[in-house]
C-alpha cells in the first residue's frame, strides 16, 4: 500500500529531538550541525518510529542513506531552517522542531549561511526529553555508521525573520 505524506501522524514519530552544535570542518572553520532523531518511544517502538521518520523524510524529498541534498540549489525543497532569538527552527510541512543554539553554532551559521542537517531514522532510546546530552554521547551517536547511513543529509540555507 502506498501512503501519502498526509498520513504521517506525529504520534508515530515518537518524541523528536533537535540538537544544534558546531565542530571543525575540513576547511578549518566551524560547521554548524543539526541532528534530528526520535527517542523511539512511539507505539510500536523504535522499529515503527524508524519507519515513520523514513516516510516523513522521503515524502519531503530527503532520501535516507542517499546522497547529500543541497538546499541552496533547491528553492522548492519543503524543508527550511529559521534562525532567530538564539533558536534553530527546522520546518517541514508535517512538523516544526526547535533547539536552543549555542553561541558558537550561531556564529558558524552566520558565517556560512547554512547548517548541515543529519535527520536519522535511528532512534536514540537512551535520550530523554529535556535532559542535557553529554558531548561524548552525542559524538558517539551522531558519528556512528548506523546513525549516518540511516539518515538524510541536507545542507539547509539559514533564514531569519529580519531577512
Amino acid at each position: 500500500m502506498t501512503s501519502t505524506s498526509s498520513e504521517i501522524r506525529s504520534a508515530d514519530l515518537g518524541t523528536l529531538v533537535l540538537l544544534a552544535w558546531s565542530g571543525e570542518a575540513p576547511d578549518g572553520a566551524d560547521m554548524p550541525y543539526l541532528l534530528a532523531y526520535s527517542l523511539g518511544d512511539a507505539e510500536g517502538g523504535p522499529e515503527a518510529t524508524a519507519t515513520a521518520v523514513e516516510h516523513l523524510l522521503t515524502s519531503n524529498g530527503l532520501p535516507v542513506g542517499g546522497e547529500l541534498v543541497d538546499g541552496n540549489g533547491r528553492p522548492s525543497l519543503p524543508v527550511s531552517l529559521l534562525v532567530e532569538a538564539g533558536q534553530a527552527v527546522l520546518r517541514m510541512p508535517q512538523l516544526v522542531a526547535q533547539a536552543d543554539a549555542p553561541p558558537e553554532w550561531l556564529a558558524a551559521v552566520a558565517r556560512r549561511g547554512f547548517a548541515y542537517l543529519v535527520f536519522t531514522t535511528r532512534a536514540w532510546p537512551a535520550g530523554e526529553p529535556g535532559k542535557p546530552v553529554e558531548p561524548a554521547d552525542l559524538a558517539a551517536f551522531a558519528g556512528a555508521d548506523e546513525t549516518l547511513t540511516a539518515a538524510a543529509h541536507v545542507v539547509l540555507p539559514a533564514t531569519s525573520l529580519r531577512g
